[in-house]
């Protein structure tokens, strides 16, 4: 595809706001992960925190972002699934792209996964696959795919998502949602809202997911997402644990119950639990649904 200069500035937004918007709710949330709920509710995130669950300077950002930088750096030299997961492995044992040099957060999937890719497993059959395997390890990290893949035929687009999402995370749920994901994104870079999104991806994604013959009880676990309203549901009825399922439907409320970058993110971590991987999995939608310049500069100015 060739670029007018024009089209190239408006994708380097996007692709700026995307990163900064992810960075920016996974640091927001880092401080806080694991902490319950009813504390959010007493004493929720308004600001960036320092120190606290990993007693890091406020600004740290986890894995959510360094293994999305390491995707990014990986597909700018073309999609080939061995160089992504080179540099998976090059951020588990050597700390590439982290903040300070080292790792402090893993998920155990992810780390099972580094150890199958290092002992010889090819990266297509390197993730888990059962499904307790579905933590959202993959889903944290898949957002910049759809700057490779928003030109292609949905079949495509599908398969690739399914090859990046298996290298840590191979269980069909997992890469549904990480296509679901996917393709709200490319709605967005097509100039829809979030609400056009949502309900363009409820026409098209049951529909599609069928024509792959995919099992109804998977696509079932979606139900929330592709037969319902679900941002009619309260705080109550939206989980923020490590399970897929459940951050995407985080992510996607947040979004649809929110008017802005900081509204969205903070949302997100003030829902508790896993907090700064559904921050960040929001906050990389938001910033291609707001822009890079609607998200705070004194949050990207704390950034590591």
């Amino acid at each position: 595809m060739q670029y007018t200069s024009e089209s190239l500035d408006l994708l380097k937004n996007q692709l700026k706001a995307t990163l900064l918007g992810l960075a920016v709710g996974d640091a927001l949330g880092v401080p806080v992960e694991f902490e319950e709920r009813a504390d959010m509710v007493t004493n929720p995130v308004q600001d960036m925190r320092g120190y606290g669950t990993y007693d890091l300077p406020a600004g740290t950002w986890s894995d959510d972002t360094s293994l999305t930088i390491c995707l990014i750096e990986a597909l700018i030299q073309g999609f080939d699934l061995n160089r992504i997961a080179h540099n998976f492995i090059r951020w588990a044992q050597e700390g590439w792209w982290t903040p300070y040099g080292e790792v402090f957060d893993i998920g155990i999937a992810t780390a099972d996964a580094v150890e199958r890719l290092v002992a010889g497993i090819s990266p297509e059959k390197s993730g888990g696959n059962e499904e307790y395997d579905n933590g959202n390890g993959s889903l944290m990290r898949i957002l910049p795919l759809v700057f490779y893949v928003k030109n292609r035929p949905i079949a495509d687009r599908f398969q690739h998502v399914q090859f990046v999402s298996s290298i840590t995370h191979g269980h069909v749920r997992s890469v549904i949602a990480c296509f679901y994901y996917v393709e709200f994104a490319r709605q967005i870079l097509d100039g829809s809202s979030a609400r056009q999104a949502y309900n363009q991806l409820q026409l098209d994604l049951p529909k599609f997911l069928v024509s792959e013959s995919i099992d109804m009880a998977e696509i079932e676990h979606f139900h929330r997402l592709f037969f319902t309203d679900i941002s009619l549901l309260d705080s109550d009825a939206i989980q923020s644990s490590g399970y897929v399922v459940h951050t995407l439907e985080a992510t996607i409320w947040c979004l649809l119950t929110t008017s802005s970058f900081s509204e969205s993110v903070l949302k997100a971590v003030n829902l508790g639990d896993d907090a700064d991987t559904t921050a960040a999995v929001t906050g990389g939608l938001a910033g291609l649904v707001y822009g890079a310049d609607q998200i705070p500069a004194h949050w990207i100015q704390r950034l590591a």
